[in-house]
């Protein structure tokens, strides 16, 4: 049951991310080594749009 609700709760965050970014195209590979871990997943974003740290975190902390 925990499982399932996390599952939900990443598929929820995956998708708010492509909407925001929806210019940037991420690969499923990607976005699974970044899951769990919103370091990587900032670090991610920034090196495909190039848009500060800060203001990535920003955004996915609006959304969480």
């Amino acid at each position: 049951m925990a499982t399932e609700r996390m599952n939900e709760n990443w598929y929820r965050v995956k998708e708010q991310i492509e909407n925001v970014w929806s210019e940037v195209e991420f690969g499923e590979k990607e976005m699974k080594k970044a899951r769990g871990n919103l370091g990587k997943m900032v670090d991610l974003i920034e090196e495909k749009t190039g848009e500060p740290r800060h203001e990535i975190f920003q955004k996915i902390v609006a959304f969480v």
